[in-house]
């Protein structure tokens, strides 16, 4: 069992950046794959980068050179750096991690965050 919180979200304009951190408590942090997604009004939700337990990265295509993910087992954390944020990028975003290894299909994740919300402004 792990439990996981994020912060960091807020309201920014276009153009700027935004650091989210997600925390885990619960169980050994190190174990766990961890993902970022995120969700839009209306929308599914989407898969934007993961890091596996041993810290090797993969983003969706769309988010690479833009967002980036690390993880710090020590501190139990796991941050989404964002720059360059569009409109577009409006959405909850949600850290979640599971047990198996090297996926960004939402339904492998066991454990989810509240979610943060992030408002781009134009």
């Amino acid at each position: 069992q792990v439990q996981l919180v994020e912060s960091g979200g807020g309201l920014v304009q276009a153009g700027g950046s935004l650091r989210l951190s997600c925390t885990a408590s619960g169980r050994t942090f190190s174990v766990y794959d961890v993902a970022w997604f995120r969700q839009a009004a209306g929308k599914e939700r989407e898969f934007v980068t993961r890091s596996r337990s041993d810290g090797i990265t993969y983003s969706a295509d769309s988010f690479r050179g833009r967002f980036a993910i690390s993880r710090d087992n020590a501190k139990n954390t796991v941050v989404l750096q964002m720059n360059s944020l569009k409109p577009d990028d409006t959405a909850v975003y949600y850290c979640a991690a599971t047990q198996d290894w090297g996926t960004q299909n939402p339904r492998d994740y066991r454990y989810w965050g509240q979610g943060t919300q992030v408002t781009v402004a134009s």
